[in-house]
């Protein structure tokens, strides 16, 4: 025999009709508050580690003193930014602008061909002189360039590498086809806050730099041109380098205060102050990506020596 459902009649009173209303309300009113307060609950308890994990992360970078008007520490292996100070400000990159240009080249040029030297480059700094004539390879040239931060070497890596641009990118522009392709690098690479109106970085004029960019970005730069062409940059973490018969002693004063240096690049102008940014690994395949800009010539290397030693700190909590 068939059960007949139970059916509830709606009462007929106004009065009635809405004492039922009101309290199916505030039942449903109470039962949404229980709800909120139990998952409130269990997501604080879910997110209290993490929050104490990343205030613990934080810890060591609120003492570091620094000079620079911007900053950054980037892990490269989590994908986690480990303190940022103007991280996405503009500011002049200097000489920072040599390890683009000498990517692009490297991505062109075979490393391991052989050139002659087509006109010297005289003494300056703490670099001998390259000679007319003297035979080196396009590698040995871009370690010249890069740790004698020599402008010289970036015009002449420009000028040898601009017909084989222009041959791969016939939209490149006859002259101008490396700065060209390290532009469209950033464009590829989505780094919207630089680009680049020469390929040395120098300033152009008494305001305006030959170069601009973000300390994040250069973190994102920095980290994608080690992870695909390290052995272009390996020299960069050496004292010095000799090419032909010229020794260049590294610009990074930092240096041997940095354990496990992957890369590193110094920049120096009127408009940009110091910069400086390295890679370096604080463990087993753990990459970390430093960049300071806008500190002086000298604050450069202590900026960046406290932020090695707090990056270590944070890391190891």
């Amino acid at each position: 025999m068939e059960q007949t459902p139970y059916h509830l009649e709606t009462p007929n009173d106004p009065r009635t009709e809405r004492l039922v209303t009101v309290t199916l309300a505030v039942v449903a009113v109470l039962s949404l508050s229980l709800v909120f307060f139990v998952y409130r609950g269990s997501r604080s308890a879910e997110s209290a580690p993490q929050t104490a994990a990343a205030l613990s992360a934080i810890e060591p970078f609120i003492a570091v003193p620094l000079i620079a008007n911007a900053a950054i520490v980037y892990d490269v292996q989590s994908g986690t930014v480990l303190y940022e100070r103007n991280a996405d400000a503009q500011l002049p990159l200097a000489s920072l602008t040599k390890v683009p240009l000498s990517f692009v080249v490297s991505q062109t040029l075979s490393p391991e061909a052989t050139m002659a030297i087509p006109y010297g480059i005289g003494k300056t700094g703490q670099a001998e002189e390259l000679r007319k004539g003297d035979i080196v390879t396009v590698q040995a040239l871009i370690d010249y360039t890069l740790v004698a931060s020599s402008n010289a070497g970036a015009e002449m890596l420009a000028l040898l590498a601009d017909r084989a641009i222009r041959d791969q990118f016939p939209e490149a522009p006859e002259g101008k086809a490396v700065v060209w392709r390290m532009n469209e690098l950033m464009k590829e690479l989505s780094l919207d806050h630089t680009f680049f109106s020469n390929v040395s970085g120098l300033d152009e004029t008494t305001n305006r730099s030959g170069a601009y960019g973000s300390a994040r970005d250069i973190a994102h730069l920095f980290a994608y041109v080690t992870q695909r062409s390290p052995a272009v940059f390996e020299k960069t973490a050496s004292r010095s380098v000799t090419v032909a018969h010229s020794k260049a002693e590294n610009t990074n004063d930092a240096l041997p205060s940095i354990p496990g240096l992957v890369m590193g690049k110094t920049g120096f102008t009127d408009l940009a102050g110091g910069n400086l940014a390295i890679v370096f690994e604080i463990g087993p395949a753990h990459p970390i990506v430093i960049v300071v800009l806008g500190s002086t010539h000298e604050g450069r290397f202590d900026d960046m020596k406290a932020l090695v030693e707090a990056t270590h700190k944070a890391i190891a909590q």
